[in-house]
């Protein structure tokens, strides 16, 4: 179980338009880390917006922004265009780095259960240090309250 003021899992996931991201990527920097279920539906849509929205608040206090999903790089791709999206986003096929972090739970809807990505953010500093984390995460106010914390920290 991942904790406020623990080391955060490293990670090294391909990413949109090619390439791999790590956690050694972003070292001396703050890292804001948000998982979502799936491309292109109405919830992980507005958050990805949202994310490219304030992609310049992130960038001004010196944060970097990725989404993780356990969607292909070709959807991610698709996503990224029809929604014309800023935020590097990596795929977690295999689901290491979802296991890692803890966000790969069983869920229910309309009483059938199954497992998959419970809507998570992690703000990790630049020495690899978690500093705040959510769960269960619900899409409205959620950027504004990232970008708050990372400006505060």
């Amino acid at each position: 179980m991942l904790e406020i003021g623990k080391k955060s899992p490293n990670f090294k996931l391909p990413r949109d338009g090619g390439g791999f991201l790590s956690l050694s990527d972003f070292a001396g920097k703050t890292l804001v880390i948000f998982f979502y279920p799936k491309d292109d539906t109405s919830g992980c849509t507005k958050e990805a917006i949202g994310f490219t929205e304030h992609l310049g608040d992130f960038d001004e206090v010196g944060a970097a922004v990725i989404g993780v999903s356990k969607d292909t790089i070709v959807k991610h791709e698709k996503f990224i265009t029809k929604h014309g999206l800023k935020v590097p986003l990596l795929s977690d096929v295999e689901g290491e780095m979802c296991d890692a972090f803890g966000v790969w739970k069983e869920k229910s809807m309309y009483g059938k259960t199954y497992m998959g990505i419970e809507r998570s953010t992690f703000i990790i500093d630049g020495n690899g240090i978690i500093r705040e984390m959510w769960t269960k995460v619900r899409v409205k106010g959620h950027v504004e309250t990232v970008l708050n914390a990372v400006q505060n920290l």
